[in-house]
């Protein structure tokens, strides 16, 4: 027979597959002698069986449901729905990987108007009985009955505005009993039945609700944009509740072994004397830090700092645990690997590899490489004048800038048109995920450093500020006080994770600087890492960026970008509109040393280290002027001067744009084939590089360029090139009495050349995949219509699984890249091979470069480090056979 149900002494902490993480670790913490509130889980399996069922619980699940709850009856002593000494439970999910805050959670289950007597009479504390009851309706209301919060939460506050109350702990039992009538009428106006009374029926309903929970709105989204399966489903853990708002001597708080802010080790967190746990991460109330607890209660502290540190060493990683205080008793309710921040995953990592706890190969799989992002881009010039509006807790680090917006709907509306955002709340529930996912940053008036937005804002990597209470946000007129100052809805504000600060209009903003253990960390990945990461860069201010990131080289110098240039963009168009081959050839001259001074600019940049040098490749059109514009304007000359000369001008222009306008530019005349139809163009561009590798090498400098043929899709197009490429270095170096070494090579970007691998390698000395127009070529799709108009719903409704563009497709594009380098290889062995798409500073397909015997990936300057770990990451996961991509932070 099939084990659904496990009670906490028998599961363990490898079960985390059938028990859920949160399942596994309440098992492991019971196993290794901690104070945990006994319970038993009901398995992802028996999720996945309801699903199967017809989404109701199978007689299977309730019948072994039924009797652990027996069995936990028999160890406290107490019966769930008994009137006199009632158990009261806590009913909630728990997936295999941590989704905090995405799934449902009930409190004070078994609570009715009979228990509720009881358990005022049991504890001598009329008051502490209600308000439990209070939140319980509450819970179960929103959870079960899918009644909104919002509804009890407004009765709550004219309860306490109507009592002249500041706070809930000043209501009484008698204000709770009033509370809880109000509640019961919300809940018979909306559902036209009475709140059910029955513990049996609420137990059923609220797993029913749980496992609803795996597949409410906000679930998905997390699980989307953090890549976890929908398969797994989730459990449901049911454990006997204790209670941290029994009085002064009691209370509940959420901690983690070291700050996830900044790495630092010292105990981090936060709690709430007399409240239970809710009321700590949603945002409920304003929480004391930890550190007050030592006054409080300092036995108690005591006592939880040792269990901290024993929870850590346990499980070698920052642990992120959730407690109550019962009437001086610690409790320990969760522990999980904590949710963190970049620039905190790193020192922790670091750090517990100085300490012993940890060897580097794990460290460096415990940094999650999309993180990373968070420190590698801007933060706010302290130079520049500030106008503080106001502070809060500095949630999570980072700057942004912002239109200020008060609905996550329109937070993703707006993102969706291209603007920059700010969610500015009261607080964020799990409901406001989509909002969040499009904002640069969070701002919310209450709530602290372990609120729902703080703990999302971190694990995304957006800057957040909590608790800011000055803040008086009005929803409804969309806007929000400070003082005398008014802020609207999309006006601008800036504002600094960091250190809490909210301001005023738009700010400057700084280049990052990688912190000493970052330095460290990827110093120990370049050690592990069998893979070579270079950037792509298109100018001398690229190529140095990308240097001091690590880039060991360039993979891809795009030179139609030195082009675009606007003061050489007349010249180019000079050479586009030319009549005839000695106009071209005057126009090409004029080009010339400004592409050689590019060249060497971006050789010196990379002191020695390989450049990749792609030759022309978009079709000539994209450097004239838009054609529409031009016949706009030509109408215009001919109604206001139609004898004119510029009317002549234009309309000799327009006549060669629309001569060079193509169909589909993309499969047109471009690359190669404008190389073979106008060689003189590639014959500047090689001239160039040659200049300039002769003009570094009179100054001492020895430079490796590769010169790239873009396009080509049978051998004949790049024997012809580089035929001409060899013709022009011979030249140069007959001219200039200089001998230098170079290769030439191609990019793989249209099926053909990757199918045809074998017979092209014979003329290439390296092969470069570009993985972006072999994406499109593969597909049929173009890329910005695609993303545009289909590709989003494509991937919501799981038509494909990721965007191709963004993750390589390892089925189809993957499978050219493998054959071409496989072929490729059959014909020269030694072939040097790489990848310069934008996949080169995405982790999952480093990992696919990797198995499949690329020498190189590259990507653009900021994504290096990024790709220096992945490429790391992906030697250790292969060597030691680690099925999973990255330990998630």
């Amino acid at each position: 027979m099939d084990k659904f149900v496990y009670l906490f002494d028998e599961g363990h902490g490898g079960m985390k597959d059938l028990l859920g993480g949160k399942g596994a670790n309440l098992a492991e913490m019971t196993n290794i002698g901690l104070p945990v509130p006994f319970g038993f889980t009901i398995t992802t399996q028996a999720c996945n069986t309801y699903y199967e069922s017809g989404k109701s619980i199978p007689d299977i699940v309730e019948k072994q449901t039924l009797e652990a709850l027996n069995r936990l009856e028999e160890k406290m002593g107490k019966k769930l729905g008994d009137a006199q000494n009632p158990l009261l439970v806590s009913v909630r999910s728990g997936s295999v990987f941590s989704m905090p805050g995405m799934m449902d959670t009930i409190l004070n289950l078994g609570m009715n108007d009979e228990t509720v007597v009881g358990m005022a009479n049991l504890t001598d504390n009329p008051r502490f009985a209600y308000d439990s009851y209070r939140r319980f309706i509450q819970m179960f209301s929103n959870v079960v009955l899918e009644i909104g919060s919002y509804y009890f939460e407004q009765f709550l506050e004219e309860m306490r505005e109507q009592k002249g109350y500041t706070s809930d702990p000043e209501m009484t039992a008698e204000d709770w009993k009033e509370v809880i009538d109000g509640y019961k009428e919300i809940v018979k106006n909306h559902t036209k039945k009475e709140f059910p009374q029955n513990p049996f029926d609420q137990l059923f309903l609220a797993i029913n609700a749980v496992f609803n929970s795996w597949n409410n709105q906000r679930a998905i989204v997390y699980r989307r944009l953090n890549k976890i399966p929908d398969h797994l489903g989730t459990a449901v853990n049911i454990q006997s509740m204790v209670f941290g708002n029994m009085g002064n001597d009691s209370g509940t708080g959420v901690a983690f072994t070291r700050n996830p802010s900044t790495g630092e080790k010292i105990l981090y967190g936060e709690y709430l004397i007399n409240a239970q746990g809710e009321d700590v991460v949603a945002g409920i109330r304003t929480p004391q830090p930890i550190e007050t607890l030592k006054a409080d209660l300092p036995g108690v502290f005591k006592q939880f700092a040792e269990t901290c540190n024993l929870l850590e060493n346990h499980y070698k990683e920052m642990q992120d645990i959730e407690f109550t205080v019962e009437r001086g008793q610690l409790f320990i309710l969760q522990t999980r690997n904590g949710k963190r921040t970049a620039q905190a995953a790193i020192r922790i990592a670091v750090e517990m590899v100085e300490e012993g706890l940890i060897n580097r190969e794990t460290a460096l799989m415990r940094v999650d490489p999309d993180q990373l992002n968070q420190l590698l881009h801007r933060r706010i010039d302290d130079k520049h004048p500030r106008t503080l509006l106001a502070k809060g807790l500095p949630a999570s680090p980072g700057a942004a800038t912002g239109q200020v917006v008060f609905d996550a709907d329109e937070a993703e509306a707006l993102a969706n048109e291209g603007k920059k955002v700010i969610l500015v709340r009261p607080e964020t529930t799990p409901d406001d995920i989509h909002g969040i996912v499009a904002s640069q940053a969070i701002v919310t008036s209450r709530g602290g450093m372990t609120s729902h937005a703080a703990v999302v804002a971190r694990g995304m990597g957006k800057a957040c500020i909590c608790g800011c209470e000055s803040l008086i946000i009005n929803l409804k007129a969309k806007h929000f006080t400070v003082g005398k100052t008014i802020v609207n809805y999309g006006d601008i504000i800036t504002i600094d994770g960091s250190s809490g600060e909210i301001m005023l209009g738009e700010i400057p903003m700084i280049d990052p600087e990688l912190s000493d253990e970052f330095q460290l960390l990827l110093a120990w990945a370049d050690q592990e890492r069998t893979i070579g990461v270079r950037a792509n860069a298109d100018n001398p201010e690229d190529a140095l960026k990308a240097f001091e990131f690590g880039a060991g080289g360039i993979g891809l110098c795009r030179t139609e970008h030195m082009f675009m240039d606007a003061k050489r963009i007349p010249i180019v168009q000079k050479m586009i509109l030319a009549e005839h081959y000695n106009e071209r050839m005057e126009a090409l001259k004029e080009i010339l040393p400004m592409q050689q001074s590019d060249f060497e600019g971006i050789f010196e940049a990379m002191q020695g280290y390989p450049v990749t040098i792609r030759l022309l490749d978009p079709p000539l059109h994209e450097f004239l002027p838009d054609k529409e514009e031009i016949l706009v304007e030509v109408t215009k000359l001919q109604i206001t001067h139609p004898d004119s000369a510029e009317l002549k001008e234009k309309e000799q222009l327009l006549k060669k744009v629309s001569h060079l306008v193509e169909f589909n530019p993309m499969l047109g005349h471009r690359g190669c084939r404008l190389g073979i139809i106008y060689p003189e163009i590639y014959e500047m561009q090689a001239k160039a590089i040659f200049y300039a590798v002769v003009a570094l090498a009179k100054k001492g400098m020895e430079v490796q360029p590769e010169i790239m043929i873009p396009l080509v899709g049978h051998v004949n197009e790049l024997k012809k090139m580089r035929q001409l490429v060899v013709d022009i270095a011979d030249r140069v170096q007959e001219e200039t009495g200089e001998t230098f070494k170079y290769t030439i090579g191609t990019m793989i970007e249209i099926p053909r050349a990757a199918l045809t691998a074998d017979q092209i390698a014979k003329e290439a000395d390296f092969f470069s995949f570009g993985t972006n127009d072999l994406t499109q070529t593969t597909f049929g799709f173009s890329r910005d219509d695609a993303e545009g108009k289909f590709l989003q719903a494509y991937i919501e409704n799981k038509v494909l699984p990721e965007n191709p563009f963004a993750v390589l497709d390892l089925d189809g594009v993957g499978k050219l890249v493998e054959t071409g380098v496989k072929l490729g290889r059959e014909t020269k062995p030694s072939l040097k091979a790489g990848i310069c798409g934008e996949h080169g500073g995405e982790k999952s397909s480093i990992d696919f470069c990797y198995r499949v015997g690329l020498n190189y990936v590259s990507c653009s300057p900021y994504r290096v480090p990024i790709a220096r770990l992945a490429a790391a990451q992906a030697t250790i996961r292969h060597e030691q056979n680690i099925e999973e991509i990255c330990i998630t932070t």
